[in-house]
This record gives C-alpha cells, sequence and structure tokens, in this order.
C-alpha cells in the first residue's frame, strides 16, 4: 500500500509538470505569434515611441544611432516588448488554467477580478505615461538644455528610458490591487490603512520623487494618481473583505 501510493503521488507530480510544460509551450507560442505579426511593423511601432520627444525636439534635430546595430536592435526590442504587453491576456490565462483546479470556489470568485483588474491598471498605467507623463518630461529636458548643447538622443538610450517609465507607471497603478490583497490575506485591514494615509502619501512622494526626471510637474504627475489609487483602495479594500467572510462561511 506504502508502494502504491508513493506511485500515486509520483503520477500526479508528473502529470503536473506535463502540464506545466504545456502551459509554457502555448504561452511561448502566442507570444511568438504577436511578436512575428508585429516584426514587419517594428519601424513604424518606434516612430510612434518616439514621437513624444520628437514633438519636443528643436527644428532640425533627431533621434541618432551610436552603435552600428542600434538602427536594427531597437526596432526589434521594441516590437518583442509591445508583443509581450500584448499576449499578457493570454499568458495570464495560461497560467490561471494552471492553478485554478487547485483553488477553493472562494478563492476562485476572487482571484479572477484581481487579474484582470491588475492587467487593466498596468495598462492604464503605461497609457497615462505615453500621452501624458512623456510630453511633458520631453518638454522639461529639451528645455534646460544649455545653449550651444544639441540633444541628439540615442534610439536605444531613448527605448531603455521609456520602457522604465513605462514599467514604472504600469506598476505604480497596481497599488490598490496590492492594497486588496494584503487585506483578504488579513495582513492588514482597510481600517489601518485609513489611519496610515499619511504615511502612504509621504511614500508616495518619495517614490515619486526617485521614478521621475527632477522637475515637480512629472513627480506630481505620479504622485496624484497614486494617492488617487490609494483611496480607491481602501474603497475596494471595505468592499471585499465583508464580502470574502461571507464567502468563507458558505458550503
Amino acid at each position: 500500500m506504502h508502494r502504491d501510493a508513493e506511485s500515486d503521488l509520483d503520477s500526479s507530480l508528473l502529470d503536473h509538470l506535463i502540464e506545466l510544460r504545456a502551459r509554457l509551450l502555448r504561452g511561448l507560442a502566442g507570444l511568438m505569434a504577436v511578436f512575428l505579426c508585429l516584426l514587419p511593423f517594428a519601424r513604424r511601432l518606434y516612430a510612434w515611441l518616439a514621437q513624444p520627444l520628437v514633438d519636443k525636439l528643436p527644428e532640425g534635430s533627431n533621434l541618432i544611432a551610436v552603435e552600428v546595430a542600434s538602427p536594427f536592435f531597437a526596432p526589434v526590442k521594441l516590437a518583442f516588448f509591445v508583443a509581450l504587453f500584448a499576449a499578457m491576456p493570454w499568458l495570464l490565462y495560461q497560467l490561471w488554467a494552471f492553478v485554478a483546479p487547485g483553488l477553493y470556489r472562494r478563492e476562485k470568485r476572487l482571484a479572477m477580478p484581481l487579474l484582470v483588474s491588475a492587467l487593466t491598471l498596468f495598462y492604464a498605467g503605461c497609457a497615462f505615461a505615453y500621452f501624458l507623463v512623456l510630453p511633458v518630461v520631453f518638454g522639461f529636458l529639451t528645455s534646460v538644455t544649455p545653449e550651444g548643447v544639441a540633444m541628439m538622443t540615442d534610439i536605444h538610450a531613448y527605448l531603455d528610458f521609456v520602457l522604465v517609465i513605462f514599467l514604472a507607471f504600469g506598476l505604480s497603478f497596481e497599488l490598490p490591487v496590492a492594497m486588496v490583497i494584503l487585506v483578504l490575506l488579513g495582513w492588514v485591514t482597510p481600517e489601518q490603512l485609513r489611519e496610515s494615509r499619511g504615511y502612504a502619501i509621504v511614500g508616495v512622494f518619495v517614490l515619486a520623487a526617485v521614478v521621475t526626471p527632477p522637475d515637480v510637474i512629472s513627480q506630481l504627475m505620479l504622485a496624484i494618481p497614486m494617492c488617487l489609487l490609494y483611496e480607491a483602495g481602501i474603497v475596494a479594500a471595505r468592499m471585499l473583505a465583508p464580502r470574502q467572510d461571507r464567502i468563507a462561511e458558505e458550503p
């Protein structure tokens, strides 16, 4: 009987590993399919990404390529990251399909809305950074360029800078989801979050000062939305915390 139990355990582990491999392969296949579809449009994608800086550059100024292979690798790198962002729902679905069978009913009810909310907020943060923050940042940087100095940014350095900004704002907009998860785990309560509002605001402004360029406007453009998202997180935590209690009592 002991050997039978060990055999069942090994068989179950092997089945999980096979399922994990299948989900990973499906996720990578979907990502590569999107990447290959975007690859012919890589140069156009880069031109679209560079528009906020190009609009602020003095007349006659352009982006430059310092490295020999930068004109090829920078657009391809951008196409890959765009494909990663676009394929994220498919990748998260593969993750959900793998872990969902092992979740309780109450966990399934909460996990999917949290995943959808996290994805939506991340996209919202990236869109906010592109349409509102980047024009302000580049307007400030071009305005403080000393006379006699031509602002000629390398295309690879520009791509890295913009991706960091996207990541910073995308993750910052995840604040309400993180707060709800902490409340659902029982680590904090909505009342504690409300009482810690002052410390949170100070932390938000410190984070904004570190992440954004050294101008007040861009710092405020990150800090103010995060403060509003903190309040939204408190409201969402209040709504979900009692609901969690009711679900836990269901048979």
